[in-house]
């Protein structure tokens, strides 16, 4: 159950009704988590804006691998159901998702992506020349490094609001491991 209850979005009105409709009009039905962040219309529009706006950049399997990635580091089990939904409707096998789960992918500029994500997480920002130096030389110009970031960053924003509203799961379940969901 919810910490934060969810808004109905029937019978709710003003910018909250109008966001949520822009959702269902996208989606073909509205999130929880869209539901839960509706209860500060300027939340829910900040997180729909930054989504939007960082969605149109890197490509829409890396966007959903750093999704998992930052889900399972954080043990948030409704991003993480999520955004497997969305990795395979995106194209991403159940073995690609596992392994950007842990950072790791079969395709070199995808691990370094994974694996420059991952330090981000983990570093808290704080990364290494070494760290840049690695996903640069995969290709990644100082716009990619600010999308991977960026990205990193949103799913963070996701993470935290899921944990702290305890959002129920309207995605098909992925289980966190239990020594992250013990830390939850």
């Amino acid at each position: 159950m919810s910490r934060i209850n969810l808004v109905n979005y029937e019978s709710t009105n003003g910018k909250s009704r109008e966001l949520l409709e822009a959702v269902n009009a996208q989606l073909g039905f509205v999130p929880n988590l869209m539901k839960t962040m509706a209860q500060s219309p300027a939340v829910l529009e900040a997180a729909l804006n930054f989504s939007s706006t960082v969605g149109r950049t890197l490509n829409a399997k890396l966007r959903e691998q750093i999704a998992v990635l930052t889900a399972e580091a954080n043990g948030c089990g409704y991003c993480l159901s999520a955004h497997t939904a969305a990795g395979k409707m995106s194209g991403l096998t159940e073995e690609e998702l596992l392994a950007a789960r842990a950072g790791n992918s079969n395709d070199t500029i995808t691990d370094a992506a994974l694996k420059f994500a991952k330090a981000v997480l983990e570093k808290r920002g704080n990364v290494t020349d070494e760290d840049l130096k690695a996903v640069r030389d995969a290709g990644f110009s100082d716009g990619g490094v600010a999308e991977i970031v960026a990205h990193v960053a949103l799913n963070i924003f996701t993470n935290y609001f899921n944990q702290v509203a305890q959002t129920e799961i309207d995605f098909p379940i992925v289980e966190v491991p239990l020594r992250r969901s013990a830390q939850a």
